[in-house]
Parts: structure tokens; sequence; C-alpha cells
């Protein structure tokens, strides 16, 4: 799958199963993501059925599945794959059936561990065979320093993701990634990870419904799209979570989106094809973008003839406003410089506000 946008008819009528990551994409903490419920019903009605595929580990299927009801949007615990079942998947090809394990997490890690057949302990002094760490709020220092002690008498350590940050209603929060490094940090080994970005827990989920085209739609590059690449499937990136538009146009190959919007009611609309134009610049929709001179140049009027007196000089100090399409185009092309060894300097890149 080439490493850039790639175009696509409206995806709610394209493709057969979306696999929505959870955090920033369906909700907020408590809060649904603004047009979240209204896009993932009428997108089920036109045919593209909904899996929940998530890297928090701490709660019960159940539980997640009854939140997303309580939106308005049905949603059965079948239709939930986490982290926590991926990695009990994983851990069954590499320990012992019955093995010992440790599970520094939530319910919902407990659950899938002694689903999986594990015999769960409470203490490095049981001797676990390896050390679960999940993500779950109220973990505090004594679990972490349990999991250390656990490690150095030579438990395996498995995560069930390394997401650094979460968003939340208030912001973004410490993630599961970061209370993994705080272990790390005492025992000096590095662990065993499932989740997303890895690529397992998408093709599990799209296993679940045998989707022929899947999709996978999320907010964050090193996650949510990054297992959409290593996965070999499409990827939509929306804005309503962690990554914002700058992020995207620096992204690395083995993290860009195959499709952008802003929110999920990009399911609803066709994705133009980038096309190369001369000179170095790129298109896409009503938007023309290049690099040139290490700085990105923009053309961006959907509402008449464009022309060079139009063209904008993105600096890296300045906050620039952009459309949908100009968003589309300056990705393609700073990726394009990336690729033939011309990237551009992070600090040449501007915030941008898409709309």
């Amino acid at each position: 799958m080439t490493a850039t946008l790639t175009g696509s008819a409206v995806p709610a009528d394209t493709y057969d199963v979306a696999l929505y990551d959870l955090d920033g994409v369906v909700y907020l903490g408590d809060e649904p993501v603004n047009h979240a419920p209204a896009a993932i019903q009428a997108a089920a009605a036109r045919g593209l059925r909904p899996l929940y595929v998530t890297n928090n580990s701490s709660r019960e299927p159940e539980d997640i599945a009854a939140q997303i009801t309580g939106f308005g949007i049905p949603c059965v615990p079948q239709e939930i794959v986490t982290s926590a079942q991926s990695v009990a998947l994983l851990l069954q090809e590499e320990l012992e059936p019955g093995a010992r394990v440790l599970p520094v997490g939530g319910k919902g890690l407990r659950t899938a561990l002694s689903a999986a057949g594990f015999e769960l302990v409470t203490s490095a002094a049981d001797a676990p065979a390896a050390v679960v760490q999940g993500f779950a709020p109220d973990l505090g220092w004594h679990d972490l320093a349990e999991a250390a002690y656990a490690v150095r008498a030579g438990a395996r350590h498995v995560a069930t993701n390394l997401d650094g940050s979460i968003p939340k209603e208030r912001g973004v929060a410490p993630g599961n990634g970061a209370l993994v490094r705080a272990v790390v940090e005492a025992t000096g080994i590095k662990p065993l990870a499932s989740g997303k970005p890895l690529p397992a827990i998408y093709h599990q989920a799209a296993d679940r419904l045998g989707a022929s085209t899947p999709i996978a739609v999320g907010d964050r590059l090193d996650t949510d799209l990054e297992g959409a690449r290593a996965a070999g499937m499409p990827g939509l990136l929306v804005l309503t979570g962690v990554t914002t538009a700058r992020d995207t146009v620096l992204a690395p190959a083995h993290q860009r989106p195959s499709l952008l919007a802003i929110d999920l009611r990009g399911l609803f609309v066709q994705h133009p094809s980038p096309v190369e134009v001369e000179d170095g610049w790129w298109g896409s929709g009503a938007a023309l973008a290049r690099v040139h001179d290490g700085a990105l140049e923009l053309l961006d009027d959907p509402t008449g003839p464009l022309g060079p007196s139009d063209t904008q000089r993105l600096g890296g100090s300045t906050r620039a406003r952009v459309s949908l399409d100009g968003w589309r185009a300056l990705c393609v092309a700073a990726w394009d410089a990336a690729d033939r060894s011309a990237p551009l300097a992070p600090e040449a890149v501007p915030a941008l506000v898409v709309g």
C-alpha cells in the first residue's frame, strides 16, 4: 500500500466494516465526540458495520458497549475488541497453558486473562511467569512496584499497549505507555507489547465479522494509523482526538493515513485522489501545494480560479487556516518531499486550522 493519500469514493458505501477507535473518535471521557453517534448509525444503515477496536484494556466489553449504547448507538459486547483480549491471545502463544500471570490493570484485563485459562496472582512472591500491564485510572505506585519486583525476578513483562497518552474530556492525560515506562525505568527490560500499532488486533477484529474490505478509523498516528498501515488496511484519520493537522503533514511513511477528515462526517463524502502537477505541485480537489526551498506553498481557493497571486507561503511561526482539500494537498506535497530525501524541518510547518 503506497504511503500517501489514496482517495476514495464515499467510504460508507465502499467498505464493509469500520474498525473504530474509541478514545478520541467515539468519545472523550464520558462525552460523545461531536457528530460521532449520528455518523456511526448512518454508516451502519448504509452497510458499514461497526467494530470498536481499543487499546484500553481496563474495562469490560459489556461496560464499553453499554456506554456506546448510552450515546444512542446500538452496541453489543461482541462488537468490542480490546487490547486485553488481544494480549490474552498473544500470551497463549508465549506461555504454557494455565501459567501464572500477574495482571497490573483493570477488571477487563483480569477477565480476558482468566478466560484464556491463566492463573491470576496478586504478588511477585507468587512467582508469575509474566506480568501483564494494562491501563487503569486507579493504578498506583504499589502496583507498579509489584510489577517491577516480578520482572526483575524473571517474569516476562507484557504490555497491552504502549500509548503514551489518552485524550480525555479535560485534555490529554498519561496513557499506559507512560506507566509501562515507569516499570522499564526500574528494571531496564523492554516489554513485549500487544494492541495497536501491531497488526494482530486489526486482523483479529476483521476476522470476527469476516470483513472483506475493512477500514480503520482513528485519531492517532502512532497507534491507529500505524496499525492500519501494518495491517495493510486503509486508515481514515479524524481530528477529534490527539493528532493535529500539523502532525499529519510531518507524519513518517509508516504512520500516514490513507484518508483525511475533520470528523466522522468524512465517511459520507468522496475523498479526492492526489494528483501530481508540474513544478512539484500536488493537487487535491480544488487545492494545490508544494514544497519549495524548504517551505510549504499553498494555493487554496475553492471558490474561484487559482493563480500565482493566490499562493500562500506558510511559515512555521504562523497559524494558518486551510480548507480540507488544502490540508490534504499539504500532506501529499510534504510526504513526497520527504520520500525524495528532502523532508521539511518541523519548525517550517505551522499550526493548521482546518475548515
